[in-house]
């Protein structure tokens, strides 16, 4: 899946936070975005990204 020296890299578009790897998508440890990932690649567009709200 994704390579942890990548994800260790990646901050969230949005808040510029750190992000983490759970259930198949990168969650940001902030303001909770899920950002898809698709073909391996992790999708780190603020347009693409699920909200916090929807999970509840």
């Amino acid at each position: 899946m994704i390579n942890e020296e990548l994800l260790k890299i990646l901050a969230c578009p949005s808040c510029k936070e750190d992000v983490i790897l759970k259930n198949d998508k990168i969650v940001c440890t902030k303001c909770g975005r899920r950002y898809p990932i698709k073909d391996d690649i992790p999708i780190m567009l603020v347009d693409e990204a699920e909200s916090n709200e929807t999970e509840k």
